[in-house]
């Protein structure tokens, strides 16, 4: 068969940037896109070629229609999972199809209104002790949010504060390394000899613990929760009518902690920065907030908070969490104008997808109106902040709860500001912000 590739860029350009591109892809991404159209490749000179998109169709083509000719690549799976276990994010083939039909009910709508409740309380009070009248950097106390609101969710208040922050630490010191191992190959025999493979292998080790003994001291009370980790002790195999693990569900709850607390973090640092940033936007915001009568139940306030919605949506589509996914051809395949060999791996590029001048109008401005009731079948094709097809992320319902909730609270409680014009980012695996701060002040009115 002869293949097709889209325009390649000589591998020693790649090669003469690669510490930037290390520390930041985005501008060569943009760079080849802007010379090259929507799809560009490069042929490594001992591997099969990798090829770049930020096309609707193709990435359609790539989740949706033909997903079962591609999985993830070893960067996903092989390097994470040695972390982070064997889990939705990690897994692939029958095993992940089976973990996906045991947990998705866990996350339906009617499952998640119990969660709500736990969400809305876990919020109201990490927003008690921001420091006030001083700009700061507002990405910490997102995180910290965040992290309290999965780890309520998932074990309600079965663990004490010190267990949770020592799990927190962990799996924050376990992301930089994994970041550090994906982005810097060359090094991999360093981190090896050096013991550091080995020591954060440990932490682990020690993380797994912790989790363990949560579910452990869990199987014997009858006590209910209404938390995640109860939903998944009930889950059921459809063959068998066995339930998982202490091991698998282990995997899945890492998994849970590191794809839930750090990309949320990152959205609502940029949803309150892009809020704070647009006066007339935050008019409609504060409108929207100040006509809900606070004692209304959680999931009534969700309901009524459309606008507050469209925010979180368009910041999403500016600054996707995450930024960029990859497939690997099983067999090859034909696509566009392209064949394709089988072990192709193609990376998607969420981030430049969604500032696409071919679908979006002035793509690069903070308009939450694209996302109103009227406008979204004109931008439903062309947005992907979690991703599409089958492996969609199972966790977006409650993402978008608890980010609609967290700006409903914070933007009742406080006043926020910002002098800040640019907007910098650091593309790891998740698109972190890099300093963006705010002013936090109490609100009087």
């Amino acid at each position: 068969m002869s293949y097709k590739y889209p325009n390649k860029i000589p591998f020693f350009k790649l090669f003469l940037k690669s510490s930037s591109i290390t520390r930041n892809p985005i501008p060569f991404h943009r760079d080849g896109f802007q010379k090259h159209g929507d799809s560009f490749a490069i042929a490594p000179p001992f591997s099969k070629k990798v090829m770049l998109t930020r096309d609707a169709e193709i990435t359609k083509h790539l989740l949706r229609k033909n997903h079962r000719n591609y999985n993830k690549s070893k960067i996903q799976t092989k390097f994470l999972s040695k972390y982070v276990g064997k889990g939705l994010l990690t897994s692939s083939g029958d095993y992940w199809l089976k973990q996906r039909r045991l947990i998705q009910p866990a996350f339906h709508r009617e499952k998640l209104q119990k969660l709500v409740a736990i969400m809305e309380s876990t919020i109201e009070k990490q927003i008690e002790n921001i420091p006030e009248n001083k700009s700061i950097d507002s990405y910490p106390i997102m995180n910290e949010l965040a992290f309290h609101v999965v780890a309520k969710s998932l074990f309600n208040y079965s663990s004490d504060d010190d267990t949770m922050h020592q799990l927190q630490k962990i799996i924050e010191t376990l992301q930089e390394f994994i970041i550090r191992e994906i982005r810097q190959p060359h090094k991999k025999w360093w981190y090896e000899v050096s013991g550091l493979v080995k020591k954060h292998l440990k932490l682990v080790e020690k993380s797994r613990e912790i989790i363990n003994k949560v579910i452990d001291e869990r199987r014997v009370s009858d006590a209910t929760h209404d938390d995640l980790l109860d939903m998944l002790l009930k889950a059921k195999y459809e063959d068998d009518g066995t339930s998982m693990t202490n091991e698998q569900l282990i995997d899945e709850i890492l998994i849970f902690f590191v794809a839930g607390h750090e990309t949320t973090a990152n959205a609502l640092t940029f949803t309150f920065h892009l809020i704070a940033k647009n006066p007339e936007v935050y008019q409609k915001v504060l409108k929207e907030i100040d006509a809900i009568d606070d004692g209304l139940p959680p999931m009534e306030k969700i309901a009524k908070l459309n606008y507050v919605k469209n925010c979180v949506e368009e910041s999403m589509r500016l600054y996707p969490p995450a930024w960029i996914t990859d497939r690997v051809a099983i067999e090859d395949d034909s696509f566009a104008d392209y064949a394709i060999e089988k072990g192709t791996m193609i990376g998607i590029s969420f981030y430049e997808l969604h500032r696409n001048e071919k679908y979006w109008k002035n793509p690069n401005d903070f308009v939450p109106e694209r996302f109103s009731d009227e406008h979204r079948k004109e931008t439903a094709g062309f947005y992907f902040p979690f991703g599409a097809g089958p492996r969609m992320c199972i966790g977006n319902g409650f993402a978008l709860y608890e980010m609609m909730l967290s700006v409903y609270a914070m933007l009742k409680k406080y006043h926020i500001e910002t002098d800040q014009e640019k907007v910098e980012v650091s593309p790891l695996i998740t698109l972190k912000p890099i300093n963006l701060t705010l002013k936090f002040t109490k609100r009087t009115t």
